[in-house]
């Protein structure tokens, strides 16, 4: 194992039922006048925001603030009103209702009723990094980004999607049954999100870390299996409960402890998500195939070796068997209905000038290189879109 820090202090409840200890928890952690953020109507049609609401009520919360409407990339805007809300009613404490773009935008509003002086776009344009922070605990309803145990959000302002580096969340309560509602598309983007949150970790050019691949390989071969059996058995509370632990895992930093973290994918799919407001699994999927065929050159034995323990593929050269393991991963995204290319996401073929200012986002008008795997400069993401734009 190569050198690493790591530290996930995020108190996990799993299980049928564990939403029942959501004001237990709210209190472990010092709230008493408390936030509950959630997305779309289906958090109250399914009960869920009530049964929670009865809960702290029983349990001698009675100060608490309810807000509702968190959008797919969220929106900065939403946060600063539920900023100014929650610093209105001295919020203590955020509960996030929901999945990613909510459990983010509970994370920015926390940051920002911490630091009501500071402009909350401030922190996610890289211009100042907040320390201080309200306490934020999440009820989880959907497998898929992990933000319920990740240190970082991400935040959409004028058709810009940035992430920042925030403090995890205390406590995540996760009921597997939940999620059992999400509808087929939400419920693939997420698959791919928690696949691909490893693969940004597993692609490195650093070595020696035999556990940790061992760790991301059964995870992203555990995710694959468990998808094809509940995408043919929606119902299936099984699949659907080790789906939605692996997120959770893949999302903490575990499956790549002693790499560094590449996460090119999600540099240039942040910026299709941002700009034509497309979902954020999708929009990994739709570059993931196009970045590695453009990189795995700088060390194919690495694709190689991904090839031989996702897909068993042994037979042919290094270069044969890296491509092939290449292949295979964009056929299962194709396998599970997610988009392999610009037509398939939905948004078209580009211009090569919307190709051009693509790259500029990416690469802050050329002046910076991103990732790590193989840094990328104005020109390869240029090329990696431009594969992508079929």
């Amino acid at each position: 194992m190569q050198s690493f820090e790591y530290f996930c202090p995020t108190e996990i409840v799993f299980g049928s039922g564990a939403e029942n200890h959501v004001a237990e928890k709210i209190r472990k952690h010092g709230g008493k006048r408390v936030m509950i953020i959630y997305g779309g109507g289906s958090a109250i049609k399914s009960g869920l925001i009530p049964k929670i609401e009865r809960l702290m009520m029983i349990n001698g919360l009675t100060a608490f603030k309810v807000v509702g409407g968190v959008q797919p990339n969220p929106r900065a805007n939403f946060a600063r009103q539920a900023i100014r809300e929650a610093v209105d009613a001295k919020i203590d404490f955020m509960l996030a209702v929901g999945g990613g773009s909510v459990i983010d935008t509970a994370k920015a509003v926390a940051l920002g009723a911490a630091n009501p002086e500071v402009e909350i776009w401030e922190h996610w344009s890289g211009k100042v990094r907040l320390q201080k922070s309200l306490p934020v605990g999440v009820v989880l309803t959907i497998a898929a980004a992990g933000s319920e145990t990740s240190d970082s959000a991400v935040l959409t302002e004028h058709g810009i999607k940035r992430g920042a580096i925030t403090p995890r969340p205390v406590f995540a309560i996760m009921n597997p049954e939940f999620a059992l509602t999400v509808p087929k598309y939400p419920l693939t983007c997420g698959i791919a999100d928690i696949i691909m949150h490893t693969l940004e970790r597993y692609f490195s050019q650093i070595d020696g870390n035999e556990f940790t691949d061992l760790v991301a390989e059964s995870l992203i071969k555990n995710v694959m299996a468990q998808s094809k059996i509940l995408l043919a058995d929606p119902k299936n509370l099984h699949a659907m409960s080790e789906i939605m632990w692996c997120g959770s895992v893949s999302h903490t930093g575990f499956t790549g402890l002693g790499r560094d973290r590449d996460f090119s994918a999600h540099k240039l799919g942040h910026e299709l998500g941002g700009r034509y407001d497309v979902a954020h699994g999708a929009s990994l999927t739709t570059v993931w195939a196009s970045w590695a065929r453009t990189v795995y050159i700088d060390k194919p034995e690495r694709f190689a070796h991904f090839a031989e323990k996702i897909f068993g593929i042994v037979d042919g050269s290094i270069d044969e068997r890296a491509r092939a393991g290449i292949d295979a991963m964009e056929n299962y995204f194709r396998e599970i209905e997610m988009p392999t290319n610009f037509t398939e996401l939905g948004i078209g073929v580009k211009s090569a000038d919307e190709l051009k200012f693509l790259a500029d986002m990416v690469t802050a008008n050329g002046t910076k290189k991103v990732a790590t795997f193989r840094p990328l400069d104005k020109a390869t993401v240029m090329e990696i879109y431009g594969k992508a734009n079929c």
